[in-house]
């Protein structure tokens, strides 16, 4: 037994140094980290990752995930960071569970009418308040300067940045943004396609519906372009006066059972 001990407070020093404490009235981002693993999909087609909205139904973790997005204590957020990340989760969970609660549609704006878009209805409940996927996107978000986010906050649509199968973190906010804006960029069917004969950049229509958001990085090509991928960022650099086209975008849902079968 004498010996058993240090190994076990070893043990749990490890965990709690690998995973971090939650803290009380925090959302429980290890959780929602499991099931993104457990119920998400990498593929090759345009969604880039689909969600298995069917087993997701299943699953009872999944309501302990929003039980603690609606306990999450907002006023213990310190910095912009905190804020973006929880709301940027708080965005993808929220779409997520539209979809799941309303499984099978055969896109997320199924879900809403004519009068009251899914945008607008009560999507669940953040830190006590029920939130729309409007309000958090609009209201919350996109005030807080970020134009990064447009890579991060996902609508259950084949056409946008594809979901990342992981939890946004404060502490790793900068590089997941980067990497998410990065990915997208280079997926030539949804980020960006550059057609050097034509002098055009193809990209997503969401540069267009929001460019208002890229106004501080000096415009859409100029916040874009460093994080094109090479040689096609070279190339725009070296061509300033390139129009803008947009895709046209996929509103069909991301789910795992319509992914195109392999071979």
């Amino acid at each position: 037994m004498g010996q058993q001990r240090p190994r076990l407070l070893l043990g749990l020093l490890v965990a709690v140094a690998t995973t971090g404490p939650v803290r009380a009235g925090a959302f429980d981002v290890t959780l929602y980290g499991k099931l993104l693993e457990r119920h998400t999909l990498a593929v090759t087609d345009p969604a880039g990752v689909r969600v298995d909205y069917r087993s997701l139904r299943q699953d009872a973790d999944w309501p302990r995930v929003l039980e603690s997005l609606a306990r999450a204590d907002l006023a213990a957020l310190s910095g912009r960071d905190e804020r973006l990340a929880l709301w940027i989760n708080a965005y993808n969970v929220l779409a997520i569970d539209m979809v799941r609660k309303h499984y099978p549609v055969e896109s997320i704006r199924s879900i809403g009418s004519l009068l009251r878009p899914v945008w607008k209805r009560p999507a669940g409940v953040v830190g006590g308040s029920t939130r729309s996927l409007d309000e958090i996107e609009h209201q919350i978000l996109r005030p807080l300067g970020e134009p990064r986010i447009h890579a991060a906050i996902v609508c259950a649509a084949t056409s946008c940045p594809s979901l990342r199968r992981e939890p946004f973190r404060a502490e790793r906010l900068d590089a997941q943004l980067d990497d998410a804006l990065r990915r997208w960029l280079a997926d030539p069917r949804k980020g960006a396609r550059l057609d050097r004969e034509a002098g055009v950049l193809w990209l997503s229509r969401i540069f267009k519906w929001f460019e208002e958001d890229f106004e501080s990085a000096g415009g859409v090509i100029a916040f874009v372009t460093p994080h094109l991928p090479e040689p096609a960022r070279a190339w725009v650099v070296e061509h300033p006066d390139l129009r803008l086209r947009h895709f046209d975008y996929d509103w069909s849902l991301n789910d795992a059972a319509r992914a195109p079968a392999a071979g």
